[in-house]
């Protein structure tokens, strides 16, 4: 599978290489109030590019730093971790000897937010 994605790859540099070969003509782009520029077609071609992959990245922005605000703030929400010797298991059916508020196993089965995965039905 490793070869083949390297094939893939040496075959999609070759391609786009023959492409940048066969447009070394120079182009002439013409901008607003009679303002021209010339260059050859393939850096226009990269250039344009680079500005999409820009403008991609800064659209996505907004969303990635919200994602991962959320995903603080739940860190922040998680309960803190119990050393093993003092806190019992959840499954143990002995008297307990801690006092306070019940606390959460330090990690669960499944995220506190989302419901318990079910079983297939048969």
């Amino acid at each position: 599978m490793r070869a083949l994605n390297w094939l893939w790859r040496g075959l999609l540099f070759f391609i786009l290489f023959a492409f940048a070969l066969n447009n070394q003509h120079v182009v002439e782009l013409k901008w607003l109030l009679g303002y021209s520029w010339q260059a050859p077609m393939v850096f226009v071609v990269l250039g344009v590019f680079a500005l999409g992959c820009v403008t991609g990245v800064l659209a996505m922005l907004p969303s990635w730093w919200r994602h991962r605000r959320e995903a603080r703030n739940r860190q922040l929400l998680l309960p803190e971790p119990v050393s093993k010797q003092a806190a019992p298991t959840p499954f143990d059916s002995g008297p307990t000897t801690r006092s306070g508020p019940p606390t959460l196993p330090a990690e669960l089965p499944f995220p506190p937010d989302m419901p318990a995965p079910r079983k297939p039905a048969k």
